[in-house]
């Protein structure tokens, strides 16, 4: 009680980020991988994961001496992706490249930097890729651009030369993200109202305005061809005119109750 210690469990880390990466890739038509090379600070490894798990990265490789996964700026910073994308630390980038050569579907090794020959828009990211970060402070070596078969920039304003390595890490895999076409954009569950329940709607709130003073019966033509141009603006739906219908039902009500 007097010298209490903050520990609380010894477990064992993970060993498994390899097989999980292939046992995902194996499920997928494009396989996308991001590898980030030493990194050295745990907020940037961890926004570097969160990048990679947003965008749909089947894994993630660090190479070399690096910031720790489970360093708790890495935990903060991937606001959970560390639990979520399976990921590997590699001694360097040649296991690196050996490992994915080795892969059924093959990828792109894409590398990353100012001086690439292409814009990253400028190449096929459709088929199974990997992206490749170098160290915040020196981007990647000689010798890990070797290892690339592409080597790409982010263009940038001419008065400006380089991006930090997270805003780096977003963009590109967002590059890739929306080249694969994997994006569903959110849809209306709803089915759009049938034409009877919208004529409905129409005569029930011609009511309504009536009720509450808003309009007299000669202008009610003239009020309700204005509000079916509001109305179909956009798709009702029949939640929308289910709605819409209660309201107009409760404001006759209360403007007969409280007259």
């Amino acid at each position: 009680r007097e010298d209490t210690c903050e520990i609380i469990a010894l477990v064992k880390m993970r060993q498994d980020g390899l097989g999980r990466m292939a046992e995902a890739a194996a499920q997928a038509d494009a396989p996308f991988y991001a590898l980030f090379d030493r990194p050295a600070s745990p907020g940037n490894l961890g926004t570097f994961l969160r990048s990679a798990d947003a965008f749909g990265a089947h894994g993630a490789i660090v190479t070399g001496h690096a910031a720790d996964f489970y360093d708790t700026q890495t935990i903060r910073g991937s606001v959970g992706a560390c639990f979520a994308i399976p990921f590997a630390n590699l001694d360097g980038a040649e296991d690196a490249e050996k490992w994915l050569r080795n892969l059924p579907s093959k990828p792109l090794i894409v590398g990353t930097s100012a001086k690439g020959e292409k814009d990253i828009s400028e190449i096929d990211l459709t088929g199974p890729v990997a992206l490749v970060f170098g160290r915040e402070d020196k981007g990647l070596l000689n010798e890990e651009i070797a290892q690339c078969t592409h080597l790409v920039r982010i263009p940038v304003d001419e008065g400006y030369t380089s991006l930090n390595l997270s805003q780096a890490v977003l963009l590109t895999c967002y590059e890739l993200f929306a080249a694969s076409g994997r994006y569903v954009p959110p849809h209306e569950k709803a089915p759009p109202a049938p034409q009877a329940q919208k004529a409905q709607l129409n005569k029930n709130w011609a009511a309504m305005l009536r009720e509450i003073g808003f309009m007299k019966e000669e202008q009610a033509d003239h009020f309700m061809q204005g509000f079916q141009r509001v109305f179909s603006r956009g798709v009702v739906t029949k939640d929308d005119a289910a709605l819409m219908l209660g309201v107009a039902r409760q404001a006759v009500w209360a403007a007969k109750n409280h007259a």
